[in-house]
């Protein structure tokens, strides 16, 4: 096999694995696959390209394309002379991992840290054995809910390199040999 082929299968089997990936981040694997597109591109790509290369719908490309601009992981580029839209990604790995972290907050845990506060404040006064094993349990959630989000916050604001040396003190994570800029 040439390594055109090799690099073009390569491509296309990252593009569908970070599809997959994307539906743990709570987007849709099309989504995620565009975005895996504009980030492996070493320029940025018309709607038209992105419809090409994925064999997607130009409804399809477009609003995939504005909702990844809206979520901050793509830019829009305009080029001098041209009529149409271009795309490019924020290729910094960091970056691109603080965005889907603070979008998954608040998209995600923001409104279930207020489920939770709902549910433990219509609960604290109910007296039977049910109901205060209901108001304990939501309570610990909350509060672990609230920890995870702080965390999560915490460790977006912080540089990659300070961020990997952080995890690494309480985790463990590096070899032992593996130093950090």
């Amino acid at each position: 096999m040439s390594a055109t082929n090799d690099f073009i299968e390569a491509k296309d089997d990252f593009i569908s694995q970070w599809g997959a990936l994307g539906t743990s981040w709570g987007i849709s694997r099309t989504m995620a696959q565009v975005h895996a597109l504009l980030m492996i591109s070493p320029e940025s790509i018309s709607t038209d390209q992105c419809m090409e290369e994925l064999q997607i719908s130009r409804g399809n490309a477009h609003t995939n394309l504005k909702e990844l601009v809206g979520w901050g992981l793509v830019r829009i580029v305009v080029k001098k002379g041209e009529r149409k839209e271009f795309f490019e990604a924020e290729k910094d790995v960091w970056k691109v991992f603080t965005i889907v972290l603070r979008e998954r907050k608040r998209r995600e845990i923001d409104p279930a840290v207020e489920l939770l506060k709902g549910c433990a404040e219509r609960s604290k006064n109910v007296k039977s054995l049910e109901g205060q094993a209901f108001h304990k349990q939501i309570n610990e959630l909350q509060d672990f809910a609230i920890f995870a989000s702080k965390v999560g916050e915490t460790m977006s604001q912080l540089k990659y390199g300070p961020a990997i040396k952080f995890a690494d003190k309480f985790l463990g994570l590096l070899p032992k040999d593996k130093s950090m800029k």
